[in-house]
C-alpha cells in the first residue's frame, strides 16, 4: 500500500462546500448529471462483459462495487438499482451524510464512509469506481495504486478524467468554466489532467491490465454527451485483474 495521501485538502474543501447542492441537476454538479447516462452505460455493459451477467433489470445483482470518490452518490445510487452491492468513500466529511439521507429518501440500502484510497486497509470489490477524481488528487500514480488494490481477483476497474491536451485546456477548462460556466471556475487544474497512456502505465504497476479506453464527446446539436473514440478531451477506461 502506498504511504503517499491522495487527498488534498484545498480540493477536499471545494468539493464540500458543495454538498448540499450535489442532486441538483440545475446547480454546480449539473454536468456530471448530464455525464451520467453514459457513465452508467458504460459501467453496467463492462460488468456484464467481465462477470457473465445478462441484460436486466438488476444485472449487476450481488456485485460488490466501490466508489471512491463518490460525492453524494449520484453514481451509486443507479448502481444499487441495478442490484450491485454499493459502498462509496469521500474524503469530504459532509458527503457521506448528505449521500446517505438521500439513498434512504429512496429507499436504497448503500454504505458510504468518509475515507480516502488508502484507508481500505485490505478490503476488496468486484469492481471498483474512480470517475472524475483522479485529476484531483496529488499523486495520481500513489492514488491509482491505491485504488487497484482495492480490486478482488478477476475483478475490474474503472476510470474516468480529462486527457492532457492542448483541446482540454481549450475545452475542458476554458469553454467549461469561463465562457460556459458549466462547472466553478478553479475546479480544475490542467496539470493534473491524466493521459490514457499515464493512466493505463500505473494501473499496470497496480496489477492491472486496461481492456478498453473510451472517448466521451459532447455534441452541441442535442445538447448530450456520448461514448466516441475520440479521447482528446474527456475519456473513460476499464482494467481487469
Amino acid at each position: 500500500m502506498p504511504t503517499a495521501s491522495t487527498i488534498d485538502p484545498a480540493e477536499v474543501d471545494r468539493f464540500a462546500a458543495l454538498s448540499g447542492r450535489w442532486w441538483d441537476e440545475r446547480g454546480p454538479m449539473a454536468q456530471l448529471h448530464a455525464l451520467n447516462p453514459v457513465r452508467m452505460r458504460y459501467l453496467r455493459d463492462g460488468m456484464c462483459e467481465q462477470f457473465g451477467r445478462k441484460a436486466g433489470r438488476r444485472p449487476l445483482a450481488g456485485l460488490r462495487v466501490l466508489d471512491i470518490g463518490c460525492g453524494a452518490g449520484l453514481l451509486c445510487e443507479p448502481l444499487a438499482r441495478l442490484g450491485a452491492e454499493v459502498t462509496g468513500i469521500d474524503a469530504a466529511p459532509d458527503h457521506a451524510g448528505v449521500a446517505q439521507r438521500h439513498a434512504a429518501d429512496a429507499g436504497l440500502r448503500i454504505e458510504y464512509r468518509t475515507a480516502a484510497a488508502e484507508d481500505l486497509a485490505g478490503e476488496t470489490w468486484d469492481a471498483v469506481l474512480a470517475m472524475e477524481i483522479i485529476e484531483h488528487v496529488p499523486d495520481a500514480r500513489a492514488f491509482v495504486h491505491a485504488a487497484a488494490a482495492a480490486v478482488a481477483p478477476g475483478g475490474m476497474f474503472f476510470g474516468a478524467t480529462l486527457n492532457r491536451t492542448m483541446r482540454s485546456l481549450a475545452l475542458g477548462i476554458g469553454m467549461a468554466e469561463w465562457v460556459l460556466r458549466w462547472v466553478p471556475r478553479g475546479t480544475h487544474d490542467w496539470r493534473r489532467f491524466v493521459r490514457p497512456s499515464e493512466f493505463a502505465a500505473a494501473l499496470r504497476g497496480g496489477g492491472l491490465e486496461v481492456a478498453d479506453v473510451t472517448g466521451v464527446t459532447f455534441d452541441p446539436a442535442t445538447g448530450g454527451w456520448h461514448a466516441s473514440r475520440d479521447v482528446g478531451v474527456n475519456y473513460m477506461l476499464r482494467a481487469a485483474r
